[in-house]
């Protein structure tokens, strides 16, 4: 069977199955909305957040970056498996403990402001609308290749169905199939990885081929030879401060990501959010192992089977020719010489791959059986899927629960809670939809902004709202207000207004590190110089970080 046939027989199965557990898994109350009913298995939650976590920026996005940056694409892996750890050891248990539905609540409820919950309303929208921007756009990619429809139609068909499951199911329905999209994800992006290692190097494991085989050093030798610096050579791409600031963006940025943190809201305890915590970081680790391996084979791959061909030769690759007829694949002889060239220089380079294509093509070039590359593209889907509906989940609560219930109508019944939760995940697909077809960059790229915007706004907040009992609501709202404002100036002026980077060649991506910094800074001091928190509230804290003992 072809390509196309096995995709549409594994997507559709995959989707049958995601909206089966929907249908399955509908609910009726608030707490089940929102929180999955606080009943969730460690394990169960644990493969959930990875299945969150690991967004189209970590599937599709991540590897080709890596591909393209080398040693410098490492931030990404240092950033977000980092961020995680700092999540799951300093935040986590604290904040299940606290027991609220959102991350806006718990703002609210510590710094007892509703303007702060206001704040951290808009913050979370930002980052969140900002991050499934990502991956419409990875769905988009996904369908326009594999499917061969154009992009707009392929976010439409991924919009209908995450919205099935995330209406009918909210949280709870969500979780167990982010379950179902975990198993998917994992196992198409490892059976590639493994035949390809098995391929070039004689070894099946990819960590191991990639560290005791000798395709690093000739990849290196190759790009010197094409004029390009070498694969494994440091701070080529971006400066050394550069990679610090981004490192540190994406790290903090992943401890305040508020889809990630209400994970731990739906478990049963504090003692379960620390071993879903773990679960977490053991199903995450398989992947991120894997992409440093898959991104040095991918190049390798590419550039063996385009570079000095001719176009009639390229163009009789099957794979090429559908992936040019999507954009994110183009060929231009620009010197005439029948051969196509890639090089560092975008002048003379005449073959021009989207980042985006990496993983999602490498199974092709490598000449893998049909069914593998059909189960990548179902692996794709279910990994943007995944990230998109807790994304609008959180959208939905922060405005049905945080904005409506807790400062509109108190007094809203639990199926009029519900009832508004739906129609704003409705809302928020529909902006999905609008950023999936105009996308602001690279999947990961847009990704990395959504994570500066979270460390620049909620980072500092949660950690001082957990450690200081001297931060009040007039430092949170100041510093929050500070960083977001700041860092949100920053990313659309240098990446969309032609301003240079002005703070030391600071990128976009890393700016959020300053964001936080600020925030730090300006909640600390505004603190000092205004009213300590009520009494009750810092008995509040007080007994947050009294160790629980739980059977």
């Amino acid at each position: 069977m072809s390509v196309e046939i096995w995709t549409i027989l594994l997507v559709g199965l995959s989707f049958i199955i995601y909206i089966y557990i929907g249908w399955q898994s509908r609910v009726k109350d608030t707490k089940d909305f929102f929180v999955a009913g606080q009943g969730i298995p460690s394990i169960a939650n644990g493969a959930a957040t990875a299945a969150d976590w690991m967004s189209a920026a970590s599937f599709i996005s991540m590897a080709g970056l890596i591909s393209f940056l080398g040693y410098d694409g490492s931030i990404y892996l240092m950033g977000w498996t980092g961020g995680y750890v700092l999540l799951a050891l300093l935040l986590a248990p604290y904040l299940r403990k606290f027991g609220k539905y959102t991350v806006p609540d718990f703002v609210g409820d510590r710094y007892y402001s509703n303007v702060a919950r206001l704040v951290a309303v808009i913050a979370a929208i930002f980052v969140s609308l900002t991050y499934v921007a990502g991956q419409m756009r990875g769905v988009g990619i996904v369908f326009s290749r594999f499917l061969q429809v154009d992009i707009n139609t392929g976010v439409i068909i991924g919009m209908v169905i995450v919205g099935f499951f995330s209406v009918l199911g909210g949280m709870k329905g969500i979780t167990w199939t982010q379950v179902a999209q975990y198993c998917v994800l994992i196992f198409a992006y490892l059976i590639p990885a493994i035949a390809i290692a098995w391929l070039l190097t004689g070894n099946f494991v990819p960590q191991l081929a990639f560290t005791f085989s000798d395709v690093a050093d000739k990849l290196n030798k190759i790009q010197v030879d094409l004029g390009f610096s070498e694969y494994t050579q440091p701070f080529v791409n971006k400066s050394m401060l550069d990679v610090l600031f981004t490192t540190i963006a994406l790290m903090v940025g992943t401890a305040g990501l508020p889809h990630i943190i209400v994970r731990f809201y739906t478990v049963p305890s504090v003692r379960a959010a620390r071993y879903s915590a773990g679960w977490a970081l053991l199903f995450i680790a398989i992947l991120y192992t894997t992409a440093p391996a898959l991104s040095m084979f991918a190049r390798y791959n590419l550039i063996d089977s385009l570079h000095n061909h001719t176009l009639a030769e390229v163009q009789q690759l099957d794979w090429a020719r559908k992936w040019e007829k999507t954009g994110l694949l183009a060929f231009d002889d620009k010197n005439k010489d029948g051969r196509l060239q890639l090089t560092p220089n975008k002048d003379t380079n005449e073959i021009k791959i989207d980042r985006d294509i990496i993983v999602l093509s490498t199974p092709e070039v490598a000449k893998l059986a049909p069914w593998v590359i059909a189960l990548v593209a179902a692996g794709g889907l279910a990994a943007a899927l995944s990230t998109a509906s807790g994304l609008l989940l959180v959208i939905s609560s922060s405005i049905a629960h945080d904005v409506y219930y807790r400062m509109i109508d108190s007094t809203a019944s639990e199926k009029k809670r519900v009832f508004v939760g739906r129609v704003m995940v409705g809302f928020s697909l529909i902006l999905a939809g609008y950023f999936g077809v105009n996308p602001p960059g690279f999947v990961s790229e847009v990704v990395a902004f959504a994570f500066g915007l979270a460390a620049a706004s909620f980072f500092p907040v949660i950690v001082l709202g957990i450690f200081d009992k001297r931060t009040n609501s007039y430092g949170a709202i100041a510093g929050m207000l500070s960083g977001l404002i700041f860092t949100i100036i920053y990313i659309v002026s240098v990446k969309f207004a032609g301003v240079e980077p002005w703070f030391f060649g600071v990128s976009p991506e890393g700016i959020g590190t300053l964001g936080m910094l600020i925030n730090l800074a300006v909640t600390l001091v505004v603190s000092r110089l205004t009213p300590p928190p009520p009494a009750e509230i810092q008995l509040l804290i007080e007994n947050l970080r009294t160790p629980v003992v739980e059977e």
